[in-house]
């Protein structure tokens, strides 16, 4: 196989990670518990927290509580994300490598 052939068979490669890439980053998924639901994004982007209300709770101190997880959480994956990228950094830039 020459290199040429070898240069496009790597492009169509990539092309294809990059497009299961965006399917997965466009998708929501559901993790659930016993009281609380979580929707993210393949991108990890926490989209919205439900909190199941019980008698005892107010209504509005549940959605501040909702939205404050959110926050936390998607706080925590920019960390995450951040420390991936400077310690993979060392690697150089490898195109669908995360």
């Amino acid at each position: 196989m020459n290199m040429q052939a070898m240069l496009k068979q790597a492009q169509a490669l990539q092309k294809d990670m990059m497009k299961v890439k965006e399917e997965i980053d466009q998708t929501d998924f559901v993790g659930e518990s016993s009281l609380v639901k979580v929707t993210m994004k393949g991108t990890k982007e926490v989209t919205k927290v439900e909190i199941q209300a019980e008698d005892s709770m107010d209504k509005d101190d549940i959605e501040m509580l909702q939205d404050m997880i959110v926050v936390a959480i998607n706080d925590a994956n920019k960390k995450v994300d951040k420390m991936m990228e400077s310690k993979m950094s060392k690697f150089g830039n490898i195109p669908g490598l995360f």
